[in-house]
């Protein structure tokens, strides 16, 4: 199983398609509060549909909060800049994937904190980043791929 890792989410939308994500892959989905957002809110709700009973969503208060608690083996920052592309890494079962806040990224001190790879996506020159949600599903079906899409019917 993968585990996607948000730190500080700020668009509703992005949550809830990840929500979806993972209800159809079996990941869990881990939320590092705060939330630009409440857990209850319309937009939330509509872009995850009907998949929040079918998917797990953890929650931490922070980011120490997290790396006391989580239950992932490894953990994979995905960040624009990293110096690995993420179809170079062979993931595992149980890896969390770690997106940062959409509109910021995360900071040295947190990547200093989470003491763990950070790999990206390519895109072109001159591109600041990706939507979340892409770059969230993107890594999370190259990781299920490797695992051999366990548990797909």
């Amino acid at each position: 199983m993968i585990h996607i890792v948000l730190f500080e989410p700020e668009i509703p939308p992005n949550t809830g398609n990840l929500i979806r994500l993972c209800a159809n892959t079996g990941a869990h989905l881990h939320l590092i509060e705060p939330l630009g957002f409440s857990l209850e809110e319309k937009q939330l709700r509509r872009s995850g549909l009907d998949y929040h009973d079918m998917t797990r969503v953890h929650t931490y208060r922070d980011l120490p909060d997290f790396i006391a608690r989580h239950p992932c083996t490894r953990l994979w920052v995905i960040e624009t800049g990293g110096h690995q592309r993420y179809d170079q890494v062979t993931y595992q079962d149980g890896d969390g994937l770690v997106f940062g806040p959409e509109t910021r990224g995360l900071k040295a001190a947190q990547l200093a904190l989470l003491n763990s790879p950070v790999v990206s996506l390519p895109m072109t020159p001159n591109n600041r980043s990706l939507n979340l949600s892409n770059c969230a599903s993107i890594v999370t079906f190259e990781a299920w791929r490797q695992l051999g899409f366990d548990g797909c019917a």
